[in-house]
């Protein structure tokens, strides 16, 4: 189970990075009006600019990123009946129960 969604996971995480790349450019143009979200090292640009450049940016980022990463971990448990995981996590707290 874990040899396949490992890499399965990885790879829809590199196209989620694509994507959100994509969305990014897309509302940047919206909201700034521009083509392109200033760079930090860009000193045309405000340190407010780049910043909040940065701050939309991340939270793209982490908005495609979560909801990638929890449609894939409902299509396993889908497919196998088994939530990704939750062998590491029932591992992890019979390890902290043993050291207590």
């Amino acid at each position: 189970m874990a040899l396949i969604y490992k890499p399965l996971s990885l790879l829809i995480s590199v196209l989620g990075g694509m994507i959100a790349g994509a969305l990014f450019k897309q509302v940047w143009k919206v909201v700034a009006g521009q083509d392109d979200a200033p760079d930090a090292d860009d000193q045309e640009y405000t340190w407010r600019q780049v910043l909040v450049a940065a701050m939309v940016q991340g939270a793209i980022f982490g908005l495609v990123k979560a909801a990638i990463q929890r449609a894939g971990a409902q299509g396993v448990r889908k497919t196998t009946g088994h939530w990704p995981g939750d062998a590491r996590r029932k591992r992890t707290k019979a390890h902290e129960s043993s050291r207590s």
